[in-house]
């Protein structure tokens, strides 16, 4: 890898003890420099891994046909996560969904599970767990699915239809 400086060369430099400074007109000298490629190497793959995880992303959308058999049926190893703010989530939920509001969720991400479940009331989710994000809309639960991603979390699913959907599909009246 070369690593270009830019540097007054030293002949402008000692022109210009000779000539007076309104005449001077700087000139800039172009340095090559090789670095070893052992630490190129290093660095470059540290940044791959960081791209990698900042990349645009999109979690798997689940619909609501693979979402309603989760609700008749919850496991311990599966959460169902509602973003929507606590004044939303009294509108109603979706059957076995737990409520993490999205403007908490990078913060609460990063408790120890000790503090997460004093906090939220349930087991903080492990990173290989499967978490589907819903929110009103579909809007919040995709960004809540991208926040996750970048924490780490690899087994992420985004009911997008969300509580519309939900309502729509289970005849209950949705709030607007």
């Amino acid at each position: 890898m070369f690593r270009l400086a830019f540097a007054r060369s030293a002949i402008v430099a000692r022109s210009a003890a000779c000539t007076r400074a309104s005449v001077i007109s700087p000139r800039i000298a172009l340095q090559v420099r090789h670095e070893s490629s052992d630490a190129s190497d290093g660095r470059k793959k540290a940044l791959e891994a960081r791209d990698h995880l900042q990349r645009d992303w999109d979690a798997k959308v689940i619909t609501y046909e693979e979402l309603k058999p989760k609700t008749l049926q919850p496991s311990a190893n599966k959460y169902l996560i509602d973003v929507r703010e606590p004044d939303e989530v009294l509108q109603g939920s979706i059957p076995s969904a737990v409520n993490l509001p999205l403007s908490v969720l990078p913060s609460a991400l990063h408790l120890s599970p000790a503090e997460f479940k004093e906090k939220f009331g349930f087991e903080k989710p492990r990173h290989d767990q499967e978490v589907t994000f819903y929110c009103r809309s579909g809007k919040r639960s995709t960004t809540a699915s991208d926040v996750a991603k970048r924490n780490g979390y690899t087994n992420i699913l985004n009911y997008t239809g969300s509580w519309l959907d939900w309502t729509e599909r289970e005849g209950k009246k949705a709030a607007a």
